[in-house]
């Protein structure tokens, strides 16, 4: 168990011995899911990037991906604040446009605007979470200008295999606030077919904010308000593998959400009053792996992903009426289609080389139903007139071509070179204009405009390579560069904003080059320590840039106008001090400098300068293991939503969790936890506080 707790330094985090169980020693990461998501040499070592598994997430009660982001070293989680108010990632500094999310290798894009929501998907029925920082293998297709996420699925090994967890979260005056169930049940033949259903539900009726926090007119403390959410997520998989190299499988995965957005504590000119209904998504894939010959190994994916949304705007807090022009029913209908084909040649015991043609089809659907003030009047002041608009579309391709090559010059030293090219096919870019003509709601005339947009393509090179080298058996070295371009998305391009801006079919790709040295060593048994010094330099980076427009004054619109650099530094440490104490953890120094050439004031939001996470597991008796844990994170840039924007850094925070673990049987075990144990007063973006002090209660069964 100790050699398990030092391969989790990588992510600088570890798991006790108290934690461990025969079935999870048994099963099986689904391979077929994983990605090439960093650098990989000939042998197969990864060079970069970490690795948190399913059993650290629930360790740590890490619900979600942005908030299991907290155990990884380079990155972090925020909030989007503003009506959206959206779990954010940022991995080395870059923001979730930047950064690729996929499920089993399968890739999470939002054909509109790509803006994940991270804390909607669930982490409970997961074996691990790749993550990828600065160098994103080519071999993963196109964008991951900056990080790559992978959440990948348990596998079952034995016959029969079943995991089930509830918890109830309370809040500091133990009253209710949230219940989370999550099961797995799955199977093996012996003929080497398999088969497993997954699922977690989650039902967060508010969260509570610190009674430290003071009182506004917008928020009176207590339950936040409009904080609600509830989301579900189921996974199906049936495989077959015949041999040791060769495997097929079907996976179909959905995920159902709704949530609310609370207001902001201070800003009552600029608050909108929106919710969604539903924000969900599916992917039915197929995934399979052939040897062809001793040489020749063929891995193909191929899927079929769904996405449908509906953003409401109401009137006012209450939610309850839609007649103000301000209302509106926004409704997403997406759906993508594609995969990849890769051939995996081994040229001889030392070299490796690979191929990779990469397809994508994404389509996207919207429209919306709302309200126009027509013109005004000496009778009739204002009238507000309803409107259906008809459907708009968009519809693009995506391809990518890649190779890479690894090779053992000698014993201690491997090489890594990879390169693609990706392009674009915009094949259709239309929306619609409203257009109102009349005085009063009985004369008035709604019309739409269509307006077809240019079918700019975008096109990009990519090129990387990495180096490990081998001090000795215990200690390596790695260092890489990576060139990587991210195409803007179809709200960057055509978007208006609602009304605040004008499209720009032109803009172009962004890219960033990424630099890392590493580290990673034990120097003695029993500890494990990794470190990184980074730096990326981005080019054209894509920002709003105010402009005026004749007839409707100052708007902004997207342009390739920014250039920037991130650097730091990251390290971690796991030291096993004996059989019943472990510690250790992880800590990032990041910087960011973003020019923006028309607003000197501008700052890169969302990114703290220091972020910590450190732990400790102390088995006093067998059954029992004490874990204490802090999360720390510095002071970020945040902006102001009035106007004139302000941008300003909030206050670093120290939140203490501490957990217990209780082993009833060696079958179920029983968790109690308190969370933000002293009860800080936070926010991560301006004008949203964070949840205060909490608990939960967990019970878990495994067979």
């Amino acid at each position: 168990m100790i050699y398990r707790t030092l391969l989790m330094a990588t992510a600088g985090l570890a798991v006790g011995a108290a934690q461990a169980h025969a079935a999870d020693a048994d099963a099986d990461v689904y391979t077929l899911g994983e990605l090439v998501v960093t650098a990989k040499t000939a042998a197969g070592e990864t060079i970069g990037g970490a690795v948190v598994t399913g059993e650290t997430l629930r360790t740590y009660n890490k619900q979600t991906v942005d908030q299991a982001l907290a155990l990884v070293p380079g990155t972090n989680a925020s909030n989007t604040g503003g009506s959206r108010n959206e779990r954010l990632v940022y991995v080395r500094g870059f923001d979730r446009f930047q950064t690729t999310l996929s499920i089993d290798g399968v890739r999470v894009f939002l054909p509109a605007d790509n803006r994940i929501d991270f804390a909607r998907f669930l982490t409970a029925d997961l074996a691990e979470v790749q993550v990828s920082k600065g160098y994103v293998s080519v071999l993963d297709g196109p964008g991951g200008l900056g990080g790559a996420i992978n959440l990948v699925t348990v596998k079952p090994s034995r016959p029969v295999e079943a995991d089930a967890q509830v918890a109830s979260f309370f809040n500091r005056r133990v009253a209710n606030e949230a219940f989370l169930v999550s099961g797995r049940l799955g199977g093996r033949f012996e003929n080497g077919f398999y088969w497993q259903a997954s699922g977690a539900f989650n039902d967060r009726d508010h969260f509570t904010l610190s009674k430290k926090f003071k009182p506004t007119t917008l928020e009176d403390g207590g339950p936040r308000g409009n904080s609600q959410s509830q989301d579900w997520r189921i996974n199906l998989k049936a495989g077959w593998q015949p041999n040791d190299t060769d495997e097929y499988s079907i996976n179909y995965t959905r995920s159902e959400g709704e949530k609310n957005a609370p207001y902001s504590v201070r800003d009552t000119a600029n608050t909108r009053f929106w919710s969604w209904p539903y924000w969900d998504i599916d992917s039915l894939a197929f995934l399979s792996r052939t040897r062809l010959t001793d040489q020749l190994t063929l891995k193909t994916r191929l899927y079929r992903n769904t996405f449908d949304n509906l953003l409401s705007s109401f009137d006012a807090n209450t939610q309850s009426t839609q007649t103000l022009p301000r209302a509106f029913d926004s409704y997403y209908n997406d759906h993508a289609a594609g995969g990849n084909v890769e051939l995996d040649w081994s040229i001889g015991d030392t070299s490796r080389l690979k191929g990779v043609f990469y397809a994508r089809q994404d389509v996207h659907h919207e429209r919306q139903d709302g309200f126009v003030r027509t013109p005004p009047t000496p009778i009739n002041p204002s009238a507000n007139a309803p409107y259906s608009e008809p459907r708009q579309t968009n519809n693009e391709y995506t391809y990518s071509v890649a190779g890479e090559y690894s090779t053992s010059l000698s014993d201690a030293l491997e090489v890594v070179v990879g390169a693609s090219y990706d392009w674009t096919d915009l094949k259709t870019a239309n929306d619609v204009n409203v257009l109102v003509t009349g005085t009063t709601i009985a004369n008035s005339v709604i019309s739409f405009l269509p307006v077809n947009y240019p079918l700019e393509d975008n096109q990009a090179f990519n090129a990387q390579a990495a180096v490990l080298y081998r001090l000795d058996d215990t200690t390596r070295l790695h260092a890489s560069v990576s060139s990587r371009a991210r195409f803007p998305t179809v709200f960057e391009r055509f978007s208006s904003r609602m009304g605040t801006a004008i499209p720009n079919p032109d803009v172009k790709e962004e890219r960033a080059t990424n630099v890392e040295v590493g580290l990673d060593a034990e120097p003695v048994a029993g500890m494990k320590l990794t470190g990184a010094v980074f730096y990326s330099d981005l080019k054209n980076a894509l920002i709003q840039i105010p402009v005026a427009v004749p007839g409707f004054g100052n708007v902004n619109q997207t342009r390739n106008a920014a250039d920037g650099e991130y650097y730091g530094f990251e390290a971690s440490a796991a030291v096993a001090v004996n059989d019943a104490f472990d510690l250790g953890g992880n800590l990032t120094y990041m910087h960011r400098k973003l020019t923006d050439p028309t607003n000197a004031a501008f700052r890169p939001q969302g990114v703290p300068d220091w972020k910590l996470f450190a732990y400790a597991n102390w088995r006093p008796i067998e059954k029992l293991t004490i874990r204490p844990n802090v999360e720390y994170a510095d002071q970020r840039w945040t902006v102001t939503t009035t106007t004139p924007l302000a941008w300003y850094k909030t206050g670093s925070y120290l939140i203490v969790n501490l957990s217990a673990d209780y082993a009833v049987s060696d079958n179920f075990t029983v968790t109690a936890a308190v969370q933000n144990l002293g009860d800080q007063d936070y926010q991560l973006t301006d004008g949203f506080p964070e949840a205060g002090r909490s608990f939960y209660l967990s019970l878990r069964a495994r067979y």
